[in-house]
C-alpha cells in the first residue's frame, strides 16, 4: 500500500505543479496582452508630466527636481545632445541603451521600451531593472534639449511586498505538500484496511474490522465489503452444513440399502419380509435419485439460463394433474386440501414450473400437522398471475424465513420429526421463478403455518 500512497502523493503534487505552470503561462499571456500596454501608457503619462513641469519651470534646478522625483519611487536617466548623462535614484542593473534610441528621443519622439520589451520574456520582465525597459520622452529645460528615460523603482516601492509574496509562496508550497501527505494517508488508510481484510478473507477469517463511520464512497465500499464478508461467511457455513447434510443424506440410504441386502441374503427371510425389504430398498434408491436429480437441476440452471424451453400452456390444468398425483398421501395424512385453479395460460417452461409446484406442495404436505389443511389458488392480476400455497404446518421462525431460499439451507429438523430433505428444493424454486422474471415471497408464523406467494408474468 506504500506504493499507492507514493503514487497518490506524486500525482497530486504533479497536478499542483502542472496547475501552477499553467496558471503562470495564462497570467503571462494576460500580462503581455493587457497589463503591459496599460503599464506602458501609464508610465508614459507620468514621464510627460515630469518633462512638462521641467519645461514650464525654467528657474527650477533640474537635477534637484529629478532627484526629488526619483526619491518618491522612480529610476531616471537623463542625457543631452552632447552625450552628457546623469542617473537619479537606484542604479540600473543593465545600463546598455543604443545611441539611436537616445537620438530618437532627443529628436522629440517617445520611446516605449516597456511595451516593446521582448515578448518572449515572462511576466517577470516587468521587474527587469534594465535601462532599455523604460519610457523615453523629450525634455526641454532653459532651452536645452534632453532625453528623459523613466521607470518605476520597484525595489523601493514593493520591496516589502516582494518578501511578503515570496514567503507566502514558500509557505503555500510547504503547507500544500504537508496537506497532501496527511490527507493522502487519511484517504489511503481505509484502502489499506480493505487490503488487510481481503487477505483475511482469503485465509478464511471473516471477522474483518473496517471503518464504517465514513459517509463517502470509501465508507460505502467498506459497508459493501462488510456485507460481502458476512455473505461469504454465511455461504461458507452453508457449504459446511451442506457437506454435512449431503454426506448424511447419501450415507443414510446407502447404509439402509446395505443392511437390508444383508438381511435378504439370509435363508430364514420369509417372502413377506423380502417384499418389505425390497420396498424399503427401492424407497432409499428413490431418495438418492431425488437428491442427485435436484443437484443436477441446480447445476444446469447455474450453467445456462437458456436451458428454459418456454411455451404457452395452461398452468391451472398442470397444477390439477399434480394434485391428483398427491391425493393418496393427502388422504393418508388426513389433510384437508382445497384449491381454486382457473384455466390460466402463461408463457413458461412447463417442466421447471412443475418442479416449483411440486416442491411447494410436498413441503406443505411434509411439514403439515395431522388433520391440517392446505389451500392453493391462482389469482389473475392483469399481466401477472399469483400462485398461493397456504398451509397450517409447523411454520418458520424469523431466522429461517431470512434464509429459507438459501442454497443448501435446511430448517431446524428437530421440529419436523423427519430427516428427509436436502435443503435444495426451495433454492430450485427461487432460481426457476427468477429465471421466469417472477418473484417469490413467504409469510409465516412459527407453529402456525406458512404461505408462499409466487408471481409470474403471463407473457
Amino acid at each position: 500500500m506504500k506504493s499507492l500512497y507514493v503514487k497518490f502523493v506524486v500525482i497530486t503534487i504533479g497536478i499542483m505543479i502542472f496547475s501552477s505552470m499553467l496558471a503562470f503561462f495564462i497570467s503571462n499571456a494576460y500580462y503581455q496582452q493587457n497589463l503591459k500596454p496599460q503599464n506602458d501608457e501609464k508610465i508614459t503619462r507620468i514621464a510627460h508630466s515630469i518633462a512638462r513641469y521641467a519645461d514650464e519651470h525654467p528657474s527650477a534646478d533640474l537635477n534637484e527636481y529629478l532627484g526629488n522625483i526619483s526619491a518618491i519611487g522612480y529610476q531616471i536617466y537623463l542625457v543631452d545632445h552632447y552625450g552628457e548623462e546623469a542617473f537619479f535614484g537606484s542604479p540600473f542593473r543593465e545600463k546598455s541603451l543604443s545611441d539611436s534610441t537616445k537620438e530618437y528621443v532627443l529628436n522629440g519622439n517617445d520611446y516605449h521600451g516597456i511595451l516593446h520589451f521582448p515578448q518572449k520574456t515572462f511576466v517577470t520582465g516587468f521587474f527587469a531593472n534594465e535601462l532599455k525597459n523604460t519610457i523615453g520622452v523629450p525634455l526641454t529645460h532653459n532651452g536645452v534639449h534632453y532625453a528623459l528615460f523613466v521607470r518605476p523603482d520597484l525595489k523601493l516601492l514593493f520591496n516589502e511586498m516582494h518578501l511578503l509574496f515570496g514567503w507566502m509562496l514558500i509557505f503555500t508550497i510547504v503547507l500544500s505538500i504537508v496537506t497532501v501527505l496527511v490527507s493522502t494517508k487519511y484517504l489511503v488508510k481505509p484502502i489499506s484496511k480493505l487490503t488487510t481484510a481481503t487477505k483475511s478473507l482469503s485465509n478464511g477469517d471473516f471477522n474483518v474490522e473496517l471503518d464504517l463511520t465514513r459517509h463517502d464512497e470509501l465508507g460505502e465500499l467498506s459497508h459493501s465489503f462488510s456485507r460481502m464478508a458476512r455473505r461469504l461467511e454465511q455461504m461458507e457455513d452453508m457449504r459446511k452444513e451442506f457437506i454435512s447434510n449431503i454426506s448424511h443424506d447419501i450415507q443414510s440410504p446407502l447404509s439402509n440399502i446395505k443392511g437390508y441386502t444383508n438381511l435378504l441374503e439370509k435363508k430364514s427371510v420369509t417372502a413377506e419380509e423380502k417384499d418389505r425389504y425390497f420396498s424399503i430398498i427401492n424407497g432409499e434408491i428413490r431418495r438418492l435419485s431425488t437428491l442427485t436429480k435436484q443437484l443436477l437441476i441446480l447445476a444446469s440452471l447455474d450453467r445456462n439460463e437458456d436451458i428454459l424451453k418456454k411455451r404457452r400452456y395452461n398452468v391451472g390444468q398442470q397444477m390439477k394433474e399434480l394434485l391428483r398425483n398427491y391425493q393418496w398421501i393427502v388422504n393418508e395424512k388426513n389433510i384437508m386440501l382445497s384449491y381454486t385453479l382457473p384455466d390460466v395460460e402463461i408463457n413458461g417452461d412447463p417442466s421447471f414450473l412443475n418442479t416449483v409446484w411440486d416442491n411447494l406442495l410436498t413441503n406443505a404436505i411434509k411439514y403439515n400437522k395431522p388433520g391440517g389443511s392446505i389451500d392453493i389458488c391462482i389469482e389473475e392480476k392483469g399481466e401477472i398471475i399469483e400462485v398461493i400455497f397456504e398451509d397450517t404446518g409447523i411454520g418458520l421462525n424469523k431466522r429461517e424465513m431470512e434464509r429459507i431460499f438459501d442454497r443448501f439451507y435446511r430448517a431446524d429438523t428437530s421440529r419436523t420429526r423427519t430427516t428427509e430433505g436436502t435443503g435444495l428444493g426451495l433454492s430450485i424454486v427461487w432460481t426457476v421463478v427468477k429465471l421466469h422474471d417472477g418473484h417469490i415471497r413467504v409469510k409465516s408464523k412459527d407453529h402456525e403455518g406458512s404461505t408462499f406467494f409466487v408471481e409470474l408474468p403471463r407473457k
